[in-house]
């Protein structure tokens, strides 16, 4: 199986601990709670299955004026392949809103992106394989998601 594939799963489906973790996670985010011990817990879990999930559950929520998704990418410092991602982004109806790329070393780049999905694309995930799929990428990992 593909590391770093994204799947759509009935809650149902979901470990119990990743569903705690969600709820950790939206308890930080609505500030009834002020620690990661306290929300940890709160859902009955340990602080360190908090960190070990944390990036790698989010709900699933659709809304109206589209998804904000921050992602980490890391890439050969190869001319044109900057342009390959940004054009991914573009033909798949999404906005840059920030970029930020690190001077390369030994020829490796690291690059950060924010980007807004339009709620027009029903697959956010087909933008984060085909930039995978490109020549020159080694890594992509989102960090955050609005």
């Amino acid at each position: 199986m593909d590391e770093g594939k994204y799947y759509i799963v009935k809650k149902k489906a979901v470990p119990e601990v990743l569903l705690k973790v969600v709820e950790a996670k939206r308890l930080l985010d609505s500030e009834k709670v002020m620690t990661v011990q306290e929300a940890a817990d709160i859902v009955g879990i340990s602080r360190s299955s908090f960190y070990k999930y944390k990036d790698d559950i989010f709900p699933f929520h659709e809304n109206a004026r589209g998804k904000t998704i921050t992602f980490m990418l890391q890439v050969d410092d190869t001319p044109g392949l900057l342009s390959c991602v940004l054009n991914c982004v573009a033909k798949n109806n999404s906005n840059i809103l920030t970029i930020h790329q690190s001077i390369p070393v030994n020829g490796i780049a690291s690059l950060t992106l924010s980007i807004e999905i339009s709620p027009q694309v029903l697959d956010a995930s087909a933008i984060f394989d085909e930039i995978e799929a490109l020549e020159g990428i080694h890594y992509l990992k989102i960090l955050a998601r609005e």
